[in-house]
């Protein structure tokens, strides 16, 4: 998962941004249209949505209203629109800033940095007997410690997030491992019978962790 999602389609600007975004060492993934942007949304993810709304294809109002229908990632709406009517249509849609164009990047940076400062502090995923600190990455069981590897624990974090979701095979190894990554889909196999042997009962008979025959894997919780 990367940290910050730009979506941008002036290319200068958009380069400039991410430079900025790079020295404050943050994972930067960019889309210069709306379809790009969803597509690399749906492979990745993000922990943060930086979104012009004049987009080619697909608007960036369009483009938020889909992407807060399957999360809570913040977004915040970077445009050169100023309209009242506009502001309150990107806010209504899902929008958690809408800054106008042209605009301070120290302020802006200050705004991501308050984000991310935010989430970590706050960022706890529990379910059940289950309870994720995002931010330093360890998990308990029952009280207990679990000892996972980054990827068990990505892997856990995104299961917990979206319970009750199906999720294929194939957007699973592309949210942990990247789509081009070197590793094979049977790496995430493997990944879910080692997740299993610490979070399952009966990791035989998972009930955490379910196989969704012919699809991929859902959260029962």
């Amino acid at each position: 998962m990367v940290d910050i999602l730009l979506i941008e389609d002036n290319s200068e600007l958009s380069g400039l941004l991410c430079e900025f975004l790079r020295n404050e060492k943050y994972i930067v993934s960019v889309a210069d249209s709306g379809e790009k942007a969803l597509s690399l949304y749906e492979k990745y993810g993000a922990r943060l949505v930086l979104l012009d709304i004049n987009l080619p294809g697909i608007d960036g109002f369009e483009v938020c209203e889909r992407i807060r229908k399957q999360d809570n990632v913040p977004i915040i709406v970077l445009t050169a629109r100023s309209d009242r009517d506009d502001k309150l249509n990107g806010l209504l849609l899902g929008a958690d800033d809408y800054i106008e164009k042209p605009y301070d990047i120290d302020i802006l940076i200050a705004k991501i940095k308050g984000i991310f400062s935010r989430r970590l502090a706050i960022d706890f995923l529990t379910d059940g007997d289950i309870s994720l600190n995002l931010a330093v990455r360890t998990a308990t069981l029952g009280g207990q410690p679990i000892q996972l590897t980054s990827k068990e624990f990505d892997l856990l974090e995104l299961f917990i997030s979206s319970k009750g979701q199906t999720l294929t095979k194939e957007y699973i190894f592309n949210r942990i491992w990247g789509s081009d990554s070197d590793s094979e889909l049977q790496t995430l196999t493997v990944h879910i019978k080692w997740l299993r042997e610490k979070v399952e009962r009966d990791p035989k008979n998972p009930e955490k962790i379910l196989t969704v025959w012919g699809k991929g894997y859902r959260w029962g919780g």
